[in-house]
């Protein structure tokens, strides 16, 4: 490394000298997120080229019905725009749920405006200045975003126990702090690597329908690739690369179609992933039975929730109604449809 260090130094200079231009590029997260984007991309490129190199016939039939390769890329570009959607969207974070509730409460109360800085570990808490005084909101108690989110918890919940130790923010139910995106996301459900961005309230929808697109293609081109295999004999070294694709494309199929059923079940349940997983250690669900669901308000509300983009906040279920939903299912419930 020594004898290297001389050669590798005005490299490495040039290089953060690059980097500094491209504000893109400057932040290793954002930079391995742009890497990961782009290999995915790559992917499926390699996987609808190999057939137009390769597979003669494959041409053929595409000019003989082009309406079947027309609805295959039409496909396989919404579902590249969906991933691009879907990555490029909000979770939902606290920080902005708590900029409307403040700004709300300032429009209808007074002409008092609220303004809300950035939480994170840097700025160690979050500032909210009203104009015409030195008082701030967060001096107040309760503040309106403190006062909506204690109305959440059962009474007597102290405001103290729901402030988010790197925010410093209090936290509505179903909220937890990424540490990679560095801020707290309402109805968290996992940090997607892939995409680059968390799964919350917000882009649920749009996670689910990627998924989907991505599944539905990935069937399509296994169709497309066992169909190029059963035809004449072709070149070893064709068959070989065209066997090794097949894998991947069916260990692929296999992920993402597991992952879709996985979150169907979990938005017609309104659950996440985190609390599913997580459930002994978040305090307010500790108690709840493992086969209750405790926000879920039935198969059609919940859908109704996610699809037609309902963002409200979800309270801790009451003691009755825990009950209620924690009662077997009899043959009167099943007519009544008490599940939808």
């Amino acid at each position: 490394m020594g004898v290297c260090c001389p050669f590798l130094q005005p490299w490495d200079r040039a290089r953060d000298q690059f980097l500094i231009n491209l504000p893109c590029l400057s932040d290793p997260v954002r930079r391995s997120s742009l890497l990961l984007k782009l290999a995915l991309v790559v992917l499926h490129l390699v996987f609808i080229g190999f057939l137009f190199l390769f597979d003669a016939e494959f041409i053929e039939k595409t000019k003989r019905d082009p309406w079947y390769m027309g609805c295959y890329l039409l496909l396989f570009s919404a579902t590249l725009l969906q991933y691009f959607v879907t990555s490029g969207s909000s979770p939902g974070y606290v920080v902005d749920a708590m900029r409307d509730v403040c700004e709300t409460s300032a429009m209808y109360r007074n002409p008092l405006a609220c303004s809300i800085q950035h939480a994170s570990r840097k700025s160690e808490s979050v500032v909210v200045n009203v104009e015409g005084g030195s008082a701030s909101c967060a001096r107040r108690t309760p503040t309106p975003w403190g006062k909506l989110v204690l109305d959440l918890y059962p009474p007597g919940t102290s405001i103290r126990n729901l402030t988010c130790g790197y925010c410093h923010v209090e936290q509505p139910p179903r909220t937890k702090h990424c540490h990679d995106c560095d801020r707290c996301v309402l109805q968290f459900d996992h940090h997607c690597v892939w995409l680059g961005t968390c799964i919350g309230q917000k882009n649920h929808c749009k996670f689910w329908w990627y998924i989907c697109e991505e599944t539905t293609l990935c069937i399509w081109t296994l169709i497309m690739y066992v169909d190029y295999l059963s035809n004449v004999a072709k070149p070893w070294w064709k068959n070989a690369i065209i066997i090794l694709l097949l894998v991947i494309l069916a260990i692929s199929l296999i992920f993402v179609l597991l992952l879709l059923i996985f979150h169907s079940y979990l938005i017609l349940t309104n659950q996440s992933t985190y609390e599913l997983v997580r459930r002994r250690r978040i305090p307010y669900m500790r108690n709840i039975p493992e086969r209750v669901h405790p926000f879920s308000r039935g198969i059609r509300r919940n859908l109704y929730n996610v699809c037609c983009g309902n963002y409200n906040l979800d309270s801790l279920p009451t003691a009755f109604e825990l009950e209620d939903r924690s009662r077997p299912y009899t043959c009167i419930d099943m007519l009544k449809c008490r599940c939808c």
